[in-house]
């Protein structure tokens, strides 16, 4: 399995605190059963704004440190927020695409549907960027109205669920959600999102049990290792056509209501 996104560098973002945290967190990691991360850093301007070459060195020491004891690989990537400067700030070095290749991927304000959101999107595309979008699942906005993310999809945008939504780490929302988005052949691909340690990566035998009855072993690997694969060596992915969502009265009042 390859994890699409991670917070595991240390002082980057609000992930990992420290190299030893690090190393716990890709101890963990290989034990659950990942052969990759790809690292995720958020990049977000005003904030976090690590840039790629500074980010390179330390996966390079990190890969020093592990040599001896590991062959879990790492590669670089970010998790950027929904900016008008998307390309800019790629062309200019401080943010990255996954392993250099045309694969994007990027986070949109938790609770406001931004309003260029498709000017950005369409911007991307123009410049032969694939965008990703990091946890649809998690969105209040898309909980009130997922069908944004099948039109989403439609117009060519990928989906990264986070494993842990699916029992319950996020709320009962977004464990809804992420079923539904499963069920319908809204997801692409799935990443840890890991901050700390001792927190998702002991969980995923469980989740991926979880995620097995609703979609198969087939498709699990799908989303697990092949899809991710071929983003870093910067193939296509070809999926199945998405369904649209339609909630019954009783999950949008349990949409509505749960926490």
């Amino acid at each position: 399995m390859i994890d699409m996104h991670s917070h595991i560098l240390p002082n980057i973002d609000d992930g990992a605190r420290s190299i030893e945290e690090t190393l716990n967190l890709m101890k963990e990691a290989e034990e659950a059963g990942f052969e990759a991360i790809i690292s995720t850093s958020h990049y977000m301007e005003g904030y976090y704004e690590t840039d790629t070459l500074e980010r390179e060195v330390w996966i390079k020491l990190i890969y020093e440190k592990l040599q001896q004891d590991s062959d879990l690989k790492l590669y670089l990537g970010n998790e950027i927020f929904l900016s008008e400067n998307i390309i800019s700030l790629l062309e200019q070095g401080k943010a990255s695409t996954i392993n250099d290749t045309s694969y994007v991927l990027f986070e949109m304000p938790l609770n406001v549907e931004p309003f260029n959101l498709y000017n950005v999107i369409y911007e991307m595309m123009q410049y032969k960027i694939v965008p990703i979008l990091a946890h649809p699942e998690r969105y209040t906005f898309v909980q009130q109205d997922p069908e944004l993310i099948y039109d989403l999809i439609e117009k060519g945008v990928l989906m990264q669920a986070n494993y842990a939504s699916i029992i319950g780490y996020y709320g009962k929302k977004a464990q809804m959600m992420v079923q539904k988005f499963l069920e319908n052949n809204m997801i692409h691909f799935l990443g840890s999102d890991v901050h700390r340690a001792n927190t998702i990566y002991p969980k995923i035998p469980q989740i991926l049990t979880k995620i097995v009855e609703i979609v198969g072993q087939q498709k699990l690997e799908e989303l697990t290792t092949i899809n991710p694969k071929l983003v870093l060596q910067n193939k296509r992915i070809d999926s199945e056509e998405p369904n649209k969502i339609k909630l019954s009265v009783k999950e949008k009042l349990a949409m509505k209501f749960s926490k």
